[in-house]
């Protein structure tokens, strides 16, 4: 008998026929052989609905309580898919995060577990006993319950996969898989049968808004195998995997883009030791983090102008650093530009392959689009361009890449 952990989103628990319906997909896993755990998030929309009450209660509550209210979403689901299994004749039973425990750090609203304990949970399933796991929560060393941060249930299902030694765990969501490229985009992208864990996590960080970051991390850390699928078709997933397992490494994967960026550039700043600490202290010290970095030295050596990128959230905040720290940087001029598109190419197959750069760079110039900023890691390329060229750079990277579906 295989031990599976299923997680089911917001859209899938959405109302009570959507979770008959997952309460179909535990019952023919039973009926497979299967011993089943299930992670539920709370039904969609509830959780911005909990977050909008407590910002109106009082914006200064401290973060304990915050999470006290918006870890309550899934309690409901949770209890109401237990009772549904009953009724089906099937033994289940609801877990909320503190009750296990799933063991967490103490920080409010972005806790990260620390430990599950697995000891109840193995006895249930041992029984044949369905166990209904509350995602997104645990309890801090205080006692107080703590949330993962938004999504966090994807993280409390790899975690609970890891702990009980699972053979697999089964993320369902409103989506069938991961595809080469957002099908809303580029209408001839392909759904992956096998993403490597390393590719996912590139995706993940840099707009594939299909797993957690983090419990990709989480996944790779422990060699969990997860399979990306759809709660609305009975079609196969994507599964996420190491590199050992993939056959054949394709040399590109995916073409991905995000939106949420904004560029920030300090002009003829004298080009003197210490002069990035002193640009970047204090945007860490403010919580800003910097993506994308670009220096270009003057010809005489005295002044540089650097640009860097930030989330679109963060531009007025860095803006507002920057001019804060002028007379001390001594900066000639601050632009801030929130209408630029990130656009990656994400492969394992570049660390054995060269001209991967070379082919990008050529369809941007074909296609009239300049490239602002550029980054890469072993298997991605990142470049900046302006936002209005985000579909045109997509779906010609996608194509030079030979990515379409036949």
């Amino acid at each position: 008998m295989a031990v599976i952990v299923q997680k089911f989103g917001g859209t899938s628990v959405a109302d009570l026929d959507r979770m008959k319906a997952v309460a179909d997909r535990v019952e023919a896993a039973i009926a497979a052989g299967d011993k089943v755990a299930v992670v539920l998030s709370a039904m969609a929309g509830v959780t911005n609905r909990l977050v909008d009450w407590v910002n109106e209660a009082g914006a200064d509550c401290d973060g304990s309580e915050y999470d006290s209210v918006v870890s309550t979403g899934e309690q409901v689901t949770v209890g109401l898919l237990a009772c549904i299994l009953q009724g089906r004749g099937l033994a289940a039973r609801s877990w909320l995060g503190w009750q296990l425990p799933i063991q967490t750090e103490g920080v409010h609203g972005r806790a990260r577990i620390t430990n599950v304990e697995t000891e109840a949970l193995k006895r249930g399933l041992d029984n044949g006993e369905v166990q209904v796991v509350a995602g997104f929560q645990g309890i801090s060393g205080d006692g107080r319950i703590a949330t993962l941060g938004r999504g966090g249930s994807d993280i409390t299902a790899v975690a609970l996969a890891a702990a009980i030694n699972a053979e697999r765990c089964d993320i369902f969501s409103d989506v069938d898989g991961v595809y080469t490229a957002d099908p809303r985009v580029v209408a001839r992208a392909r759904k992956l049968d096998t993403i490597t864990y390393e590719e996912m996590l590139e995706m993940a960080s840099l707009g594939a808004r299909i797993l957690h970051i983090r419990s990709v991390e989480l996944a790779m850390k422990h060699d969990v195998r997860l399979q990306v699928l759809s709660s609305f078709g009975d079609g196969p997933g994507t599964f996420v995997v190491s590199e050992d397992e993939m056959l054949e490494q394709e040399l590109v994967s995916g073409i991905t883009y995000s939106r949420d960026e904004a560029k920030v550039t300090l002009t003829r700043v004298p080009d003197r030791p210490g002069v990035a600490a002193a640009i970047f202290g204090p945007l860490t010290d403010a919580d800003i983090n910097v993506d994308m970095i670009v220096q270009n030295v003057s010809e005489d050596g005295k002044a540089t102008d650097l640009t860097f990128t930030v989330t679109k959230g963060d531009l007025e905040a860095a803006m507002g650093v920057l001019e804060a720290a002028r007379d001390t940087l001594g900066y000639t001029a601050l632009v801030g530009d929130p209408d630029v598109v990130k656009i990656s190419v994400i492969g394992v197959g570049m660390r054995n392959h060269a001209g991967v750069a070379q082919k990008m760079f050529q369809v941007m110039a074909e296609k009239g689009i300049n490239i602002q900023v550029i980054s890469t890691s072993e298997i991605k390329i990142s470049v900046l361009v302006a936002e209005d060229y985000t579909e045109l750079a997509v779906r010609s990277l996608h194509s030079a890449y030979n990515l379409d579906q036949d």
